[in-house]
């Protein structure tokens, strides 16, 4: 998979994917490709992981410049779910950051039954949510 990009991030292209199908409790690997990296200092990768997923080894990398980089990154679900591989990319000044989707189970993310389905005029529903 190719990570989207926004007009104004570090100018850092990242691919990446799974090996293996994420099992809760078991490590999967993430591995992910960096391309694009024009500062003669490189860029440096920081990454992170949401509740439910344990990073295993290093949360920084260092990337050359002028070539393209490969990485792989060993993440552990704590459970069925959703949850999120979170890369941090800096290259001369400018930040890109891409959360890499980390699905464990068969089960889909569905969202919270809390507030009430309400027809709108032209046929769609809303789901009116209390203000907190």
């Amino acid at each position: 998979m190719t990570a989207s990009r926004k007009p104004n991030d570090s100018g850092v292209r990242l691919q990446y994917r799974l090996v293996g199908t994420p099992q809760a409790g078991k490590p999967t690997v993430v591995v992910l490709q960096f391309d694009g990296v024009s500062d003669p200092a490189g860029a440096s990768v920081t990454l992170t992981v949401d509740a439910g997923l344990t990073l295993s080894g290093s949360a920084s990398l260092s990337v050359p410049a002028g070539q393209r980089s490969d990485a792989s990154v060993t993440v552990i679900s704590q459970g069925d779910g959703l949850a999120y591989l979170n890369v941090f990319i800096t290259q001369g000044g400018r930040t890109s950051a891409i959360s890499i989707p980390i699905q464990t189970g068969a089960a889909a993310p569905a969202m919270k039954a809390s507030g009430d389905i309400k027809p709108l005029p032209d046929g769609d529903n809303i789901i009116s949510q209390p203000a907190k």
